[in-house]
């Protein structure tokens, strides 16, 4: 489990495509203290470490996630929003994200308001549903306020902060967005399927 709050913005530093993809990403996380086998998200998708070295781990990455996220879009030199996986005791600042990215959306309008960028986005019809104004959604790992919601369409604003402490400073319009939805949501709508 993760919170949504970046703690780290890595560098893919290599990448390798055999049927599924193999990347590196050097990161600022002490190495010494994450274990091969650990969870780190990586633009919100949860990875598994097989390899690690000195600002450094290795994941391998199923053509199947390959396929459901933005992943096949990283190129050498591309930053990822990184969060290592939740501890008991943590503090919750964001909201319960599984790192199971449930879709694609994509960055359709950007608009800056002072020193906060208001972005929209496409969502895939099937999750759109998902999403409410007020709630919470996950995006390339960064848990976020949804402002409202039309249709497919949804927006968030990015305070500067955030553009500074990850990948959103960034972002541009077109670009393809991991998207998972807020558990409780999912839940909720799956409850409202049985009382209708």
């Amino acid at each position: 489990m993760f919170t949504g709050i970046i703690t780290d913005v890595g560098r893919i530093a290599r990448l390798e495509k055999t049927g599924d993809l193999h990347a590196r990403i050097e990161t600022a996380y002490d190495t010494g203290a994450i274990d091969v086998g650990a969870s780190i998200a990586s633009d919100g998708v949860c990875l598994t470490v097989v390899a690690l070295g000195k600002g450094w781990y290795d994941v391998d990455i199923s053509a199947e996630t390959v396929s459901k996220t933005n992943l096949g879009d990283w190129a050498i030199g591309a930053r990822v929003n990184l969060e290592r996986a939740l501890k008991v005791g943590d503090e919750l600042g964001g909201h319960i994200v599984s790192g199971h990215v449930d879709g694609v959306a994509e960055i359709v309008a950007m608009t800056d308001e002072g020193e906060s960028t208001r972005v929209s986005f496409r969502a895939p019809a099937a999750l759109a549903r998902f999403l409410a104004p007020k709630g919470s959604v996950a995006l390339n790992g960064t848990s976020l306020t949804v402002n409202e919601v039309e249709g497919d369409t949804f927006g968030v604003n990015l305070i500067s902060h955030t553009k500074e402490v990850t990948n959103w400073g960034d972002a541009q319009v077109g670009d393809r967005v991991n998207l998972e939805i807020d558990t409780l949501a999912r839940y909720v709508a799956r409850l409202a399927e049985f009382d209708g």
